[in-house]
């Protein structure tokens, strides 16, 4: 892998030619991980059909082994092309060079790279023994070739955020034909464009499958809920993609349940109470069921759900109306983030467990009061309490919470009694303060212009002095909208 490593900048060609140019000396570093790459090889001359084959890298010599400083450039060995200004390896040339291996290569990671839209190289495929193979963004291109799904010792398959990268056909079916150990598989934003097997309910040992944004359609085979060790499931941004959730058991295993934007429930819209009710699984962590066109009121069963362990609930962009039973607190004591945006509820503000530290009602028919919601969360970085029906005075000590708040949105919470804007004093962290179409008076605090963090100031509509804005430094990024 220090291979890799080292030369993580070069672009891997498979090719029928090299360079015979004159070029500079090759930098030791990369010479000494060509010699290294050598090794992980076998030579074997039955590999290849091509009768020209030979072994190019054969003749990769070091130093040591008597070859002088010419015979020990790598800029001069067969297979090898070299930048001409700095000495830098790359491209290698290994078509039909009787190369057999890498045979110990168990784990293959190009994550995080720009292949420049390259298609996913041939010698990949040859890696027979790779149980590990991450690719993910890394700009590669093409269609899957069916070489890599023959790849069947492999356990861990990640090729998300390639997004012209095509799995047709060869497709899902063949992937689960072959590939039947996979533990975690990570397509999501992988041009898909097709149905969800039923044999995907064969990979006993799945324990992740992300398929995020990838053109599916049809109806979600509802067995793969079942898979006895799946934790971890992301089917969402797939808007044709249509399911129903099953009876749950009481088990330990899911953990995290992505289904926002598709068309679950089988539905044109639904209501909570149509899903399953998932108080059973006691270890969920994350439920995202955002834009699938839920109506009514939350159910009982989603306040039961795994109190100890539900760190995310994101049910915004739905037209869900209220609680069923308004909780005076909500219940999940590991809550973290929290996510009600752009439904229809109506009622009191939901006060989340001091663990929350991100908190988005914006766009509801909410009331009550700022005060006792702020002064009962110790984690608060994002607060957005937009176009709601709230009342009462935004708290003096803003400023001084011991949190670390990063954004404060109250934009047209227009029940507020008309605050004086001095009460709204700006806290180191705050990149983010929206408190526009409100009943805000006085002069903008001059403590806003030792706000070093602070991108975004929201002030319009409102009966404002915008006094000294004109004094403050060029080179605060503040965006003022009156």
């Amino acid at each position: 892998m220090r291979f890799l490593l080292l030369l993580s900048p070069v672009y891997l060609v498979v090719a029928n030619s090299s360079s015979s140019m004159q070029q500079p000396l090759c930098h030791g570093s990369e010479r000494s991980a060509l010699l290294q790459f050598k090794q992980s090889f076998l030579i074997d001359e039955h590999v290849s059909d091509n009768p020209f084959a030979y072994p190019k890298v054969a003749k990769w010599k070091s130093h040591r082994e008597g070859e002088g400083e010419v015979g020990s450039d790598c800029c001069s060995w067969d297979g090898v092309e070299c930048d001409r200004e700095t000495g830098h390896v790359i491209s290698l040339h290994l078509a039909s060079s009787c190369l057999s291996g890498l045979v110990h290569l168990r784990r293959l990671d190009l994550s995080d790279n720009d292949f420049n839209y390259s298609e996913i190289p041939f010698g990949v495929c040859q890696l027979s023994r790779l149980r590990s193979l991450d690719l993910s963004y890394a700009g590669f291109s093409g269609q899957i070739s069916s070489e890599l799904l023959a790849l069947s010792k492999l356990v861990f398959l990640d090729l998300s955020a390639n997004p012209i990268v095509q799995l047709q056909k060869p497709g899902l079916r063949n992937l689960v034909q072959n590939l039947t150990h996979l533990k975690g598989t990570h397509l999501s934003q992988v041009n898909i464009s097709s149905t969800i097997p039923h044999t995907w309910a064969n990979l006993s040992s799945l324990t992740s499958l992300f398929l995020k944004e990838c053109g599916l359609h049809g109806e979600f085979p509802m067995t793969i809920f079942r898979l006895p060790s799946l934790q971890y499931l992301s089917v969402r941004y797939n808007p044709d993609l249509i399911g129903y959730l099953p009876e749950f058991q009481e088990t330990r295993t899911l953990k995290m349940l992505y289904l926002g934007g598709t068309s679950f429930s089988g539905l044109a819209s639904c209501n909570l109470t149509e899903f399953p009710d998932l108080q059973n699984q006691n270890e969920l962590e994350i439920l995202i069921l955002t834009e699938n066109k839920i109506h009514g009121p939350i159910p009982k069963w989603v306040l039961n759900i795994s109190k100890e362990t539900l760190g995310v609930l994101d049910l915004s962009g739905n037209f869900l109306t209220g609680f069923d039973q308004p909780p005076v607190v909500l219940p999940w004591s590991r809550l973290q983030s929290l996510q009600l945006d752009s439904n229809m509820l109506q009622g009191p503000l939901p006060i989340p467990p001091p663990s929350t530290f991100e908190y988005s009602v914006s766009g509801n028919k909410l009331t009550g009061e700022i005060l006792p919601l702020i002064c009962n969360m110790s984690s608060l970085m994002l607060l957005d309490l937009s176009s709601n029906n709230l009342s009462g005075r935004i708290p003096q000590g803003l400023a001084n919470f011991p949190i670390p708040l990063i954004q404060f949105s109250i934009w047209k919470s227009t029940a507020l009694m008309a605050p004086f804007l001095k009460h709204v004093q700006c806290q180191k962290n705050l990149r983010v303060i929206d408190l526009g179409e409100n009943q805000f008076q006085g002069q903008i605090p001059r403590s806003f212009a030792k706000c070093m963090m602070l991108k975004h100031l929201v002030l319009g509509n409102n009966q404002i002095d915008h006094g000294f804005l004109s004094g403050l430094e060029l080179s605060h990024s503040y965006r003022f909208l009156f």
